[in-house]
């Protein structure tokens, strides 16, 4: 799960105590938009043709099929298209989920427990009833041997008993984690019997029995993945299908940079193409196809929350543990004149770890922040409770002195001296200001050149270094980096995964999503603040008060957002008339239209 989406990736959204009778959905406060007997979600056609292709790219390689675990680079698609949850999030609002392989659920009046009753029809592919058992068997083996991102999720599930082959509950250490039940029913579902004679936590070519519409068709290792649509699959019928997984053939094909993978769109190559490249989307797409028609380009506003992209410091190194050397590079970073020459000005600044979102913290802290802030003052900056927060800011000239004199001023005050060749050494520790700046992009390198050369007037060393995609994961995944661009993305409805991403606790486990290698005590209250809010309200306020407290400890330098998607697709491609805010859908929701599949015949 190293995409977010992917992530993410695992969207979080909305969540009602359940009580009485089971219930086919459920929803973190009680607002359900669809009704028991809803015929299907308002952002799909349900009258989609199905048939076709649907031909897709990635960066980079794949040498695995087991998209749970941190060894090897998993293939696109393994997760969303062959394995199904308990239960599926609908994208049109907060957090509510909806009956999948879960035909109903049944909550405990106090939040004690859930159970999930199975739909008895479900089947993998090799024909075997999917039960409870499975259900049982996939969270242990989650927990203990896949990705460490699972026992952060998981961590408040004190058991998890088959009680009827279709029937499993999930007991909680706490009353207090409303969002637990409905990440419990997003856990996707695997074979025990597939997995009894294999080892989990090892890497695989081979395509596991499957639950999901779709299963694996064929696999050139590292170069490309197809997958088939399953038309006798056992969800085709059900409310939160209707409308979806309408392509015949998906397929996912590898290119080992971004402007290659352009080109290989222009010529047809694959059908689909979302532009995150502010400069590429401005020029590059001049090409005959898109001048005549037959490539679609256009812009669509969504109301995505961004999270945070920024240049990730990692706090282990000993040169970033001084809070004044972080708070001090940031001056280096003139976004404002960079944005202007390389996106055209089209990017907004990020200021917030939950951007785009009513989430964000903005101005001084409200009263209900105060609340959560103030039995933590002597464990925060000052600045949290005096200052709203803002990254430097230029006036885009490219003259960028006064920053940097600020920024000179800082490393002064802090005890860094320059040395004989230009390089600031603290006078007393012994550290140099000296780092690589660690990328997989090549893209970024337009945007780090200049930061690099402000950091050189300063007296700070950044060497920049690209690795091959499988590189750097596997660093990322040790933490062996010293500083990179990161996004840490988000849902409308943060909670247990900032665990992960904050949490003393994991800062030390390889494989975790704390790549900043945060351990800060204030930190982890907020987080349990986060995970333990009983009302929306509670939410925003406990989440803008952790939004606050990692902004003044200057863990990252904020790059950028933009709340449109770029996308461009071959006009062969139709879409539905209203599409989520939260994905484009692409894969689940869009069909080819049946007039080009005709044309298609020989």
């Amino acid at each position: 799960m190293k995409k977010l989406p992917i992530f993410l990736t695992l969207s979080l959204l909305s969540f009602s105590a359940l009580a009485g009778p089971p219930q086919p959905a459920m929803s973190l406060y009680g607002d359900l938009k669809y009704t028991p007997n809803f015929k299907n979600f308002a952002y799909v056609n349900p009258d989609a043709p199905k048939g076709g292709e649907l031909k897709l790219s990635s960066i980079g390689s794949f040498d695995n099929l087991n998209p749970y675990i941190i060894k090897g680079e998993a293939a696109d698609g393994m997760d969303a298209l062959t394995t199904v949850s308990l239960m599926t999030q609908s994208y049109d609002e907060a957090f509510s989920m909806y009956a999948l392989l879960a035909e109903t659920v049944e909550q405990a009046d106090d939040n004690s427990s859930i159970s999930f009753n199975l739909n008895p029809k479900a089947v993998w592919d090799d024909g075997k009833s999917i039960t409870a058992d499975d259900v049982v068997w996939t969270f242990h083996t989650l927990v203990k041997d896949a990705a460490p991102f699972y026992r952060a999720y998981y961590a408040d599930v004190a058991s998890v008993t088959a009680d009827t082959p279709q029937k499993v509950t999930f007991t909680f250490k706490t009353r207090n984690n409303r969002e637990l039940p409905l990440i419990i029913a997003q856990m996707p579902v695997l074979p025990k019997h597939y997995w009894a004679d294999k080892k989990f936590g090892a890497t695989t070519l081979t395509p596991p029995v499957a639950s999901g519409p779709y299963k694996v068709s064929k696999v050139v290792a590292g170069r490309s993945i197809e997958f088939t649509r399953n038309k006798d699959w056992w969800g085709n019928d059900l409310p939160t299908s209707k409308g979806r997984y309408n392509f015949d053939k998906i397929s996912y094909s590898y290119f080992r940079d971004q402007n290659v993978a352009l080109e290989a769109f222009f010529a047809g190559q694959f059908d689909f193409q979302q532009e995150n490249v502010a400069k590429l989307w401005q020029t590059a797409y001049t090409a005959p196809p898109v001048k005549d028609g037959r490539i679609v380009k256009k812009e669509i506003e969504n109301n995505r929350p961004v999270g945070m992209q920024g240049f990730l410091y990692n706090t282990r190194r000993p040169i970033f543990q001084d809070i004044a050397v972080r708070q001090a590079l940031a001056y280096a970073f003139d976004f404002d004149w960079e944005n202007k020459q390389f996106a055209f000005g089209s990017y907004t600044r990020t200021h917030s770890y939950f951007e785009n979102s009513e989430l964000a913290a903005v101005g001084l802290p409200s009263d209900k922040e105060l609340l959560l802030l103030n039995p933590l003052k002597d464990q925060v900056p000052a600045n949290v409770f005096t200052t709203a927060y803002h990254p430097p800011k230029t006036d885009g000239s490219g003259n960028n002195r006064a920053n940097l004199k600020i920024a000179s001023d800082m490393l002064d005050a802090a005890g860094y001296k320059l040395g004989a060749d230009g390089i600031r050494v603290h006078e007393k520790t012994g550290v140099r200001l000296s780092f690589e700046f660690m990328e997989s992009n090549p893209a970024f390198e337009r945007w780090i050149l200049p930061f690099s050369q402000n950091l050189k007037r300063i007296g700070v060393e950044c060497k920049f270094r690209v690795l091959d995609s499988a590189q750097y994961i596997n660093r990322m995944q040790k933490f062996d980096f010293d500083m990179t661009t990161n996004v840490i993305a988000q849902s409308d409805s943060p909670g247990n995964e900032q665990r992960e991403f904050w949490t003393s606790a994991k800062a030390d486990i390889a494989g975790s999503r704390n790549y900043i290698g945060i351990k800060n005590p204030a930190v982890d209250t907020l987080v349990d603040q986060v995970i333990a809010a009983e009302t929306r309200a509670d939410l925003v306020a406990s989440t803008r008060a952790l939004d606050r407290v990692l902004q003044w400890n200057y863990y990252v330098i904020p790059n950028w957002f933009y709340n449109k998607w770029r996308l461009a697709w071959w006009s062969k491609l139709e879409h539905p008339q209203k599409l989520s805010g939260m994905t484009p859908g692409v894969v689940d929701t869009w069909w080819v239209r049946p007039e080009t599949k005709q044309q298609a015949k020989p």
